[in-house]
């Protein structure tokens, strides 16, 4: 049975995530992934930085499942690790000893808008505490400046997810930074991507 799912965003933004990420991942160590989804942007960047270890995670089976298929398929698994069950709410994140002492930066794709507020949270608690300074925490997805859209089609989108679930949508992005700010993060990049999406480039910094 092939478990591999395909979500069409991650074809969509794959490669313009790729450029960002060239510029700001180190040359070796671990890159943790919350909130991997299939695993197709894990096995991508896996082979497009091959002296990193790419470590994924995600709280569904289903996911990890995919993930572990497309580790599979692209003939990763003597490179990259298992995906792990990380829910980003349970905290403390249950971490092997290898990725705590390599850990580089963390970074989460399309994940806090389909997730409740306190997951933004819990993401920078965490984050915070396993990151060095000089570490840095990426986000990327739709956010929201000055509490406006960007686009008709970010407050569309915003709206079809509230119906689903009224705590999720698109948050805005003062308001994740004043999260950052509290756990000791300083935004050092805010990078405009394609389909009204962003790249936001955290700093962890000594308080």
């Amino acid at each position: 049975m092939d478990n591999r799912l395909f979500f069409p965003a991650t074809e969509r933004n794959r490669e313009s995530i790729r450029e960002v990420l060239s510029r700001i991942l180190p040359t070796r160590g671990h890159i943790l992934e919350i909130g991997s989804g299939s695993g197709e942007h894990g096995v991508i960047f896996q082979k497009c930085f091959p002296e990193i270890n790419w470590q994924s995670s995600d709280p569904e089976l289903i996911h990890r499942k995919s993930i572990s298929a497309w580790i599979d398929h692209e003939e990763l698994n003597l490179k990259m690790p298992q995906p792990l069950d990380i829910d980003v709410e349970k905290i403390p994140w249950k971490i092997p000893s290898e990725l705590l002492l390599s850990i580089q930066g963390i970074i989460s794709i399309n994940m806090i808008h389909i997730a409740s507020w306190n997951c933004t949270k819990s993401l920078f608690n965490e984050s915070g505490k396993l990151l060095k300074n000089g570490q840095f925490l990426m986000l990327y997805g739709p956010f929201k400046i000055g509490n406006k859209h960007i686009s008709q089609s970010n407050e569309l989108f915003d709206g079809s997810l509230k119906m689903q679930n009224k705590s999720w949508g698109v948050r805005d992005l003062g308001e994740v930074g004043d999260e950052a700010t509290n756990h000791g993060f300083i935004e050092e990049e805010l990078i405009r991507m394609p389909a009204n999406n962003f790249s936001v480039i955290y700093r962890k910094v000594s308080l």
